[in-house]
């Protein structure tokens, strides 16, 4: 059973996330149910067919406490230093965390003593790290593998033409479990080619799956595009603003080091 949520909210708190941040999270989160319903009805599909991950960069760890209140108990983070830091603090909640950013190596260590899932895999040497740290642990990691199909030099991803050499390659590393690919579409106002990164990763995944049966899923969309990303296929949708707010700060947000 989770632990009850704190009142102690400071002034900052209330303007960010309001007087009863559990409502305003509760609300958020059937409003986005909603759109992901809807966006499933317009697309032929069944709304139990998508996965609703939200991502909880940036909120402070008193703060996720009024999300598990609110029913919340998927935490997606970017940054392993902040996930450290709140799955630390909030080790007395039943939280399943994700990790959906770029690990370096040096960090396999921590993400393997409590993530249960990595949306970001896109090497050979990461896959190689964690498949020998889990082996030390006795455990198996769900893994995404992340493609870049916008093209852009700014985001991390295997470039499409590197997948299926890359995929060969899995059989190495028997601790992954893997379950499909992953994506980041253009920032852009043109719907167009937002949807054109999703059908890319579609089509990739369709041909991915005939060499590994276990590359069937797809997470991609976030607050902006998940409901473009729903009617391209996505299983999985990475959704933070739209349930927590928008976020005050940079993606630079650094939480206290590693131990």
């Amino acid at each position: 059973m989770s632990e009850p949520a704190r009142t102690d909210l400071s002034p900052s708190d209330i303007a960010r996330f309001g007087a009863d941040p559990a409502a305003t999270f509760a609300a958020n989160l059937k409003a986005v149910q909603d759109r992901i319903a809807a966006a499933c009805h317009r697309s032929g599909r069944s709304p139990g067919g998508v996965r609703l991950l939200p991502v909880t960069k940036t909120v402070p760890a008193h703060i996720l406490r009024f999300a598990a209140a609110a029913g919340i108990s998927d935490f997606a983070e970017n940054k392993l230093q902040e996930a450290w830091g709140k799955h630390t603090e909030l080790s007395g909640l039943d939280i399943r965390w994700s990790i959906i950013g770029h690990l370096q190596t040096n960090k396999v260590k921590h993400l393997v003593r409590f993530a249960a899932e990595f949306h970001a895999l896109d090497s050979v040497r990461v896959a190689s790290a964690l498949n020998g740290r889990l082996a030390a642990e006795g455990r198996h990691l769900d893994v995404f593998i992340q493609v870049n199909t916008s093209g852009e030099a700014s985001k991390y991803g295997l470039h499409p033409d590197e997948l299926f050499g890359f995929i060969e390659r899995l059989p190495d590393f028997p601790w992954l479990k893997p379950q499909g690919l992953m994506t980041l579409a253009l920032f852009s106002a043109d719907t167009g080619r937002v949807r054109a990164c999703f059908h890319r990763l579609r089509a990739l995944r369709d041909r991915a799956a005939a060499v590994h049966p276990g590359l069937t899923r797809l997470s991609m969309g976030m607050s902006g595009d998940f409901e473009d990303a729903i009617a391209e296929g996505a299983d999985v949708v990475r959704v933070g603003q739209a349930i927590f707010g928008p976020r005050p700060v940079a993606d630079s947000f650094y939480w206290p080091g590693l131990p």
